[in-house]
Order: C-alpha cells, then structure tokens, then sequence
C-alpha cells in the first residue's frame, strides 16, 4: 500500500466529489490510462476508483466518487464524512482495462463512467489516433468533468443528455466506424448491454462497475492444493474460495468481492477453474473471490 494526504475534496457535479491523494511519502506508483486504486477508508472498507488524472503526475491520483443512494458505506462515507488533510492508504494501481494501441477509438461514457476514458481520450489523441467521445448522462448537471472535456478537445466530445436527447442511437455510431476502430465503453449496465449488441465483439472494450447477471450450475464443494506449502484446503458449496483460502491461514487481498477488482488473483497450477468474474482472467490465475472449480481438485501456487 502507499501513503497518501487527501488534499483535496471538490464537488464536480450533482452527487460527485473528486479526490485529489498526494503521495507522503515521496512519487506514486505509476499507472496507465484505464488503471483503478483500492482506497482503504478510515471506517474499514476498501473500494476501488478509476484514476481520472493525468499518468504523467507522478506527485497525486485523481478519483471521483459519485453518491450512491444504495452505498454499502463507501461513497457515502467519502460524501459524509471524509474531510482533506486526511491520511489514507491507497493499493499500487491495477489495470484490467488497458487502452490498446489502434488508429481509431470512440469512447462511450456513461455517468461516472467517464472517470477511465478521461485519461485514455487524453492519451489517444496524443498518440495521433483519430478519436471522439460520446458522453451520456441524465443531465449536464449530473455529469463531472463537462467543462474540462470541452476545454481540452473540442469538438471531438459530444454530451448526449437523455432529459433532452434521448437514448444514444449507438447503431448509428457503429455504422460510422472505420474497419479498425476500437470501442471502449464504461458506464451503467443498460449502456453496456446496448453496446454489446452492436459494436463488434473484438472490437469492443467494457468495464462494468457491477457483475454481469448470468447463471452457473449449483456450487459444488472442491479442494484446493497449495503447491508451495503442501497444504489442502477444502472449499465447501456454501463457501467462496477466497473465504476459505483466509481462514485456512492464506493472506489475500480482497477488494470488490464481485470478481470486477482483480485484487484476488492467484495463479493456477492445475485443474480446471470455472472462472466467474468479468474480466476475463489471463491464461494460469483465477479470481478467487467468485470463481469455482469444474474439477474435483484446483492446484494453486500458494
């Protein structure tokens, strides 16, 4: 973790308060357009923020919050309760979300959605891509970051307020793609869902702030053999396999719980994971905090 000093806390739209954390103790880790931080809040919860900053400031990270009427205690804790001049401890920054190189982007940005595409258009435009910004809100009023938008680029960002325009017609946005064009897309999941169905599937690039709703079969117990201590931990149906690894004595780390983080990663040895997260778990790691196993036994390196 890092040490940082909230320096400051200003309101940048209807129910948004940006944070601006500098370093303690001398430069922050570095980061690229996409990456998020878990923030370690004083009332003992951990949530994860999109850096919406600039990469190259090495001195603080950049998050806004937005005010969620059915917080689990985060949000409305930074509205509340957390002044500037505040210690906190924050992770190194993750990235599940990386900006890939190409000649064209649109970025979709729904709500606080905005908060990873803010870096990445700013880096786009700087690696000489064509690319424009499409930010959906339900009115200026609730949107952050508008003016900032405008000011930096123009014309390459267009607001879609739905009190006066509507739903995005994002069929005519796909239609005006060139053939190498990627779509990076973050927002609610209704915007989500709609750009699913009409951008390219390899050309399209979601992060959701929610697990996707899907199905699985019933849980089913399994072991877990961890190669390095020579130990078997026994994950029953009722149980998750992180919750498991930790009472058996395994420090780790956790932050979202939903398999949207990636703080949990752990790197698989053998056997056949069912993996349950969204974002797509590289080839040898699992997210332990709600993916299972097919297999009878998954063979970790712990």
């Amino acid at each position: 973790m890092q040490r940082t000093i909230l320096e400051n806390v200003e309101p940048v739209a209807e129910g948004v308060v940006s944070l601006l954390l500098r370093g303690a103790d001398g430069p922050l880790s570095p980061w690229e357009p996409g990456a998020h931080i878990d923030l370690a809040l004083p009332n003992w919860l951990t949530r994860q923020y999109s850096l919406c900053g600039d990469p190259a400031d090495r001195d603080t990270y950049r998050v806004a919050v937005r005010q969620d009427r059915l917080s689990r205690g985060g949000s409305e804790y930074i509205h509340l309760f957390l002044n500037k001049g505040r210690t906190l401890d924050v992770s190194v920054p993750r990235n599940n979300f990386p900006l890939l190189p190409a000649p064209e982007y649109l970025f979709l940005a729904g709500g606080i959605g905005i908060t990873p595409l803010l870096p990445m258009l700013k880096a786009a435009v700087e690696a000489g891509a064509s690319a424009g910004l499409l930010y959906a809100g339900r009115s200026l009023a609730t949107m952050p970051f508008v003016d900032e938008l405008r000011a930096v680029h123009g014309s390459r960002v267009r607001v879609h307020t739905s009190d006066t325009h509507g739903t995005p017609d994002l069929a005519a946005e796909a239609a005006a793609l060139g053939p190498e064009a990627l779509v990076y897309c973050c927002g609610p999941t209704a915007m989500l869902d709609a750009a699913g169905a009409v951008f390219p599937a390899e050309r399209l690039y979601l992060e959701r702030f929610r697990p996707a709703v899907r199905e699985f079969a019933p849980n089913a117990p399994f072991e877990v053999h961890c190669a390095r201590s020579a130990r078997t931990v026994q994950v029953g149906a009722e149980d998750s396999m992180l919750d498991a690894l930790n009472h058996a004595g395994f420090c780790i780390p956790s932050g979202c719980r939903e398999g949207v983080c990636g703080s949990c990663e752990i790197a698989l040895v053998d056997g056949e994971p069912e993996h349950r997260d969204d974002i797509g778990a590289p080839p040898g790691r699992m997210y332990c905090c709600v993916s299972r196993a097919l297999s009878s036994i998954l063979t970790v390196d712990l």
